[in-house]
């Protein structure tokens, strides 16, 4: 058994003991103290020794980690129980903070800075068989610049009969920033998904920083989806093929995907795709429905995303194609 250091909204210290595998993959346990108004994050300088990176901020925690960046894991998992879906495991280190927010719906609340540059943080997702799982963000998640490259890895697996709908608030990579986002979903047989991914290019006014996100899938123990892109690079920002003047980009993951009429053009209906401003619905070899845009914006990112969804979900047909 291992105590790890929950945070309530109160900003008051609880400790929640659960059984974890983190020592046995190397992931050290932090130690975690509340510092008021700021949150002071201990870091190795170049000769080894400790020192501190401060972050200011309402409700921030100091969390020191041992070696380079901050090293932090959640993780949920759900269970049968009487025929409903139970939350069976919810467990988090800052500044991956959970929250259940409903009976199958779970939030993520950043309760520090990050990812910094140098920080690896992860998150497990276990949906068991014939239960269902809802996970979104309560805000963005800004991507920072720091000492050396941030990664966040997702696993998520999906058992038969289950339903995992995944969609938090956008990713917004600032300047100056080097970051990696790798995803891997395994769904089993008669496992359904919806995964919406949105990155903005930089904040306001400003060049984003770099990203390299790498995103593999798997149904039944077959390759479903193999996707990866760049942000960041100059010359693939700014080609036309590739970019062009969008600021955003998003892709949502439907698989299976419902059984409904086509809506597609008749030029459109021999690949089984359809395409409009910005935004492409896609078939994918196996059971699944891959809806990717770009925009000007985060909201016309959306916008796009959601008409894509509803063609995909068969929820818009004879509905105007976004603009």
């Amino acid at each position: 058994m291992k105590d790890v250091a929950l945070w309530t909204d109160t900003g008051s210290p609880e400790t929640a003991a659960e059984t974890s595998s983190d020592a046995q993959e190397g992931i050290s346990a932090s130690t975690v103290a509340a510092v008021g108004q700021q949150a002071t994050r201990a870091r190795p300088d170049a000769g080894g020794a400790m020192r501190a990176q401060t972050s200011v901020g309402r409700g921030m925690r100091a969390q020191t980690s041992v070696g380079r960046g901050m090293r932090a894991r959640a993780a949920v998992a759900t269970s049968l129980a009487g025929g409903r879906t139970v939350i069976s495991r919810l467990s988090s280190m800052p500044p991956l903070t959970l929250r259940q927010t409903g009976p199958r719906t779970v939030h993520l609340v950043s309760t520090a800075a990050g990812p910094l540059g140098g920080d690896r943080l992860e998150l497990d997702l276990d949906v068991a068989p014939g239960t269902s799982l809802e996970v979104g963000s309560v805000a963005a998640t800004l991507v920072l610049p720091g000492d050396g490259e941030s990664v966040m890895v997702i696993s998520a697996r999906v058992g038969a009969g289950a339903a995992l709908r995944f969609a938090p608030q956008p990713t917004v990579l600032a300047a100056g920033c080097a970051h990696r986002l790798v995803v891997r979903l395994t769904l089993a047989a008669g496992a359904h998904v919806f995964w919406r991914e949105e990155i903005v290019f930089g904040r306001y006014g400003e060049a984003p920083g770099r990203c390299h996100a790498r995103f593999d899938a798997t149904y039944d123990g077959r390759p479903l989806l193999r996707q990866e892109y760049t942000v960041g690079d100059p010359a693939i920002d700014a080609s036309p093929a590739v970019y062009g003047d969008a600021r955003c980009i998003g892709t949502t993951l439907i698989s299976p995907p419902p059984a409904t009429p086509s809506l597609a053009t008749s030029s459109e209906a021999a690949s089984g795709a359809v395409v409009a401003e910005g935004v492409a619905v896609l078939p994918l070899a196996g059971p699944g429905v891959l809806v990717s845009a770009l925009a000007a914006d985060a909201v016309a990112l959306r916008r796009r995303l959601e008409w894509g969804e509803g063609v995909a979900l068969g929820s818009l047909a004879g509905a105007a194609r976004p603009t």
